[in-house]
């Protein structure tokens, strides 16, 4: 599949041409680093036909590593210390069957819904995740344009590589913004305002980062974390990391308000009028408490496994959550998603919607917008598939009895 050429290989261009390539084409060459050598030495690439392309969104993960230097790939995809909640994150929903119903009219399948009125064309909205331009020039401007094509909402990141006033402009969706509390509370919330007064919907609060989790990874990699777009002329963001950490971390624990309590909502509360969700509960004791707090929305998280390893899949507590709001407020999930299959495990466990971060930024680094756009249809696709094979043709149709959880296993075998 490599035909070989005599003609001298501009490395620059071929690097711009390595994430469109087909991989599976180039036999025994697993990493992107292999892919360089054969073009440097005067092969050309062949692209693939459409079977080559991917036909899941597990898929793109391997694509985004050729794709990336590896100190970004390992950024995006790495978890916590051994990274346990990282896998249990998406074997957690393996351990859950779907119990269909057949002989049910699912000729048209709707699976549209609304977040807080919000109207979506799925359940499916887009998670805060860090850095876009880590992954191609526009970073979060394709991103944003990808969500607004497949009619849903994108949560942008504080630590956006754009800015909020550069991803408002960059299109006409429906979009929130996700917050952190510094220890400056001026800076949070001139966030938060700046947010409200460029048309974002919502303000998605981050609860569980106190201090940094131990991501070995970017220790290793000594991780440069580009600059804070959105931190731009109001605080030093040229950290000198004097530790083994990463720069990422030395920066998150020196400005991070550790002291952060539920109290603080009620400040929060004071500085915009825009509806909080809270991001990053896993028990019904914090869910409790998050209600009583006034919040507008719960968002089950674990960070990505990105803050305390051991911490529970979300998928697993998730039911312990939405039982504890007694439906007071919406829930939604965030973590492990990667089939239509979880979508539908998640609603029938009572989520309203769910959040999809690594399969974008895996999307983007892959193959740009369209790759985003691609990840979010295949989900899509998965997902209206699931409902029809389950006897579903609307969101308000799948109930809890359409799943089967481990916990409903147990009786059984006592």
């Amino acid at each position: 599949m490599m035909k070989m050429s005599t003609q001298p290989v501009n490395v620059i261009e071929l690097k711009k041409k390595l994430p469109d390539m087909c991989y599976e084409c180039h036999a025994g060459m697993s990493r992107r680093t292999d892919v360089s050598k054969a073009l440097v030495q005067g092969a050309h690439p062949v692209f693939g036909n459409s079977s080559s392309e991917p036909v899941n969104v597990n898929e793109f993960e391997e694509l985004a590593r050729l794709a990336l230097p590896k100190m970004y790939y390992d950024y995006y995809a790495g978890g916590a210390e051994d990274e346990h909640t990282l896998r249990e994150n998406v074997e957690a929903f393996h351990r859950i069957t779907i119990r269909p119903r057949v002989l049910v009219d699912v000729s048209q399948v709707d699976m549209s819904t609304t977040v807080l009125g919000y109207p979506i064309s799925a359940p499916i909205l887009l998670a805060p995740t860090a850095s876009h331009k880590l992954a191609i020039p526009e970073g979060e401007l394709a991103t944003a344009r990808a969500a607004a094509a497949a009619k849903t909402i994108m949560i942008l990141s504080y630590s956006s590589s754009c800015s909020i006033e550069e991803v408002a402009s960059s299109c006409n969706a429906v979009r929130f913004f996700q917050l952190y509390i510094f220890k400056r509370r001026d800076i949070s919330a001139l966030l938060a305002q700046r947010a409200e007064r460029h048309g974002y919907k919502a303000i998605v609060l981050t609860a569980d980062t106190p201090r940094l989790g131990r991501r070995e990874a970017d220790i290793k990699n000594k991780m440069i974390y580009p600059p804070e777009k959105n931190l731009e002329g109001l605080i030093s963001i040229n950290i000198q990391c004097v530790d083994q950490g990463s720069k990422l971390e030395t920066f998150a624990n020196q400005m991070m308000d550790a002291s952060l309590r539920w109290e603080d909502i009620r400040w929060l509360r004071s500085i915009t009028s825009l509806p909080i969700l809270i991001k990053g509960i896993l028990t019904h004791e914090d869910a409790t408490r998050a209600v009583e707090a006034g919040v507008d929305g719960i968002i089950v998280s674990n960070h990505g496994a990105r803050q305390l390893d051991f911490a529970p899949p979300t998928v697993s507590v998730l039911e312990e959550v939405v039982n504890a709001v007694k439906g007071k407020v919406p829930v939604l999930l965030d973590g492990g998603v990667r089939r239509g299959t979880d979508v539908f495990k998640a609603l029938a466990l009572g989520a309203q919607a769910v959040l999809i971060g690594r399969p974008v930024l895996f999307g983007l680094a892959a193959k740009g917008e369209g790759g985003v756009r691609t990840v979010l249809e295949m989900l899509k696709n998965e997902l209206e598939t699931s409902m029809a094979l389950a006897g579903c043709p609307c969101i308000k149709d799948i109930t809890r009895s359409h799943v089967r959880t481990e916990h409903d296993r147990l009786p059984s075998m006592l």
